[in-house]
């Protein structure tokens, strides 16, 4: 049968019994129309469990899990629709043969849900690409989520354009140029999503955060690990589980803190003084350092400097009734040089990276006996461990040097520990 035929199937019948031309048209148009919407209902119901389980054969052949993020994704039931879509519009003609202008109507209204359609398979394809590409080690920590959504707004630009010179008169080129007139108002309009593409774009390419970072920013609250990073935020989880939303852009307008030199080194930096009294500090006698000599760590240390400095003082010929004259010990050098000691025999401090302990410019609290050093461990609960047992040792340890710690309010003891008792 022809299309004519086709298009007039129940017609003639609705003639002879007896109902007008343009009757007989409708209700001949009106059920033909059901007609195709069952048979594209069916129809698409077929297609898709077909593709459905074709894809699930594939997939559990392949080796590759592309096709499982695909079907995860349901890129094969957005598909499976362009077949019903393509037979509808097919017959469309067919079923409105006597309403041309029906037709027109109904042809820009399923090429719109077409467009939708097709709109949603990109959509698929790109999540699934962005799932996908989390899965390989060198792009799992990479802004993937940025680079999908600037395709997907290329998309939905390109498919308004389209759909703007489908229903109005005005073509794609001329669309696009009306497009370009308006730019300034667009840019106002999306300023956040093109500054979040730009600062993408950088932050990958100066490879200045990753997923899975560890970043400080102070600005916004945010201490914790990065967990997103798409076109517009990236989210950081802190430490107390809450999350922290930060604008993309504001990761090269305003100064942040990324832990990734550190988690990649060899160690974790400890950083932290004891502040000293001033009016504890003294030089030593000869009955102060022959008590210390009981220190273990120091023993060799003072006797060393015991004969250097007896030596020194000795060829200047310097009185000895003042310890201002010539060189002296004093506690607090003594103390430093135990606390470096100290740490360079900790198990759990690197050895390999920079250790010292140094003196500080004094302040109105005391002078700054400072710690620096490297622990192995870089766990954070490990880490305080390991430098709250180091500091836990010299608060203890600082009285057997006759020095004290300042507090407020500053207590005076009466008394030192003595270090041959």
């Amino acid at each position: 049968m022809d299309k004519q035929t086709v298009g007039h199937f129940f017609f003639n019948q609705f003639e002879n019994w007896g109902l007008s031309e343009i009757a007989a048209k409708f209700l001949n148009a009106l059920i033909l129309g059901i007609l195709l919407l069952i048979l594209v209902v069916v129809v698409d119901l077929i297609v898709r469990n077909i593709l459905r389980r074709v894809a699930a054969s594939i997939s559990k052949r392949s080796k590759t899990n592309f096709d499982d993020l695909l079907i995860k994704n349901r890129a094969p039931r957005r598909v499976a629709h362009l077949v019903p879509l393509y037979m509808l519009l097919a017959f469309l003609p067919t079923v409105l043969i006597d309403f041309p202008e029906t037709h027109r109507i109904f042809l820009v209204l399923f090429t719109l849900v077409g467009i939708f359609i097709a709109l949603r398979i990109i959509r698929a394809f790109l999540h699934t690409l962005k799932d996908y590409f989390k899965t390989v080690p060198g792009l799992r920590d990479k802004p993937i989520d940025s680079y999908i959504q600037v395709f997907m707004i290329f998309a939905w630009v390109f498919m308004l354009f389209f759909a703007v010179s489908l229903v109005t008169p005005v073509s794609l080129k001329e669309a696009v140029g009306t497009f370009g007139a308006a730019s300034a108002i667009i840019l106002l309009i999306f300023k956040d999503t093109i500054l979040g593409f730009v600062a993408s774009i950088q932050v990958s390419i100066n490879d200045m955060i990753r997923i899975g970072d560890w970043v400080t920013f102070d600005k916004f609250g945010a201490d914790g690990d990065v967990i997103e990073i798409n076109l517009a935020t990236v989210k950081v989880q802190n430490f107390d589980m809450t999350i922290t939303t930060i604008p993309t852009y504001a990761l090269i307008s305003d100064s942040f803190k990324n832990w990734r030199g550190m988690t990649d080194s060899p160690g974790r930096r400890i950083k932290r003084s004891l502040l000293i009294k001033q009016d504890s500090i003294k030089f030593l006698s000869d009955k102060d350092v022959e008590a210390l000599k009981n220190i273990r760590l120091v023993s060799s240390y003072l006797s060393a400097m015991e004969d250097k400095l007896e030596k020194i003082n000795s060829q200047d010929h310097i009185d000895r009734s003042l310890q201002i004259n010539g060189l002296n010990l004093t506690n607090i050098g003594v103390f430093r040089k135990y606390m470096e000691t100290y740490i360079e025999n900790h198990s759990a401090i690197n050895k390999e990276m920079l250790l010292m302990c140094r003196q500080l410019a004094p302040t109105a609290q005391g002078v700054p006996l400072e710690v620096y050093c490297f622990s192995k461990d870089k766990v954070w609960e490990n880490y305080e461990y390991i430098m709250a047992d180091l500091f836990d040792h010299f608060l203890a340890a600082v009285s057997y040097f006759e020095l004290e710690l300042f507090e407020l309010p500053s207590n005076q003891k009466d008394s030192f520990v003595n270090v041959n008792e």
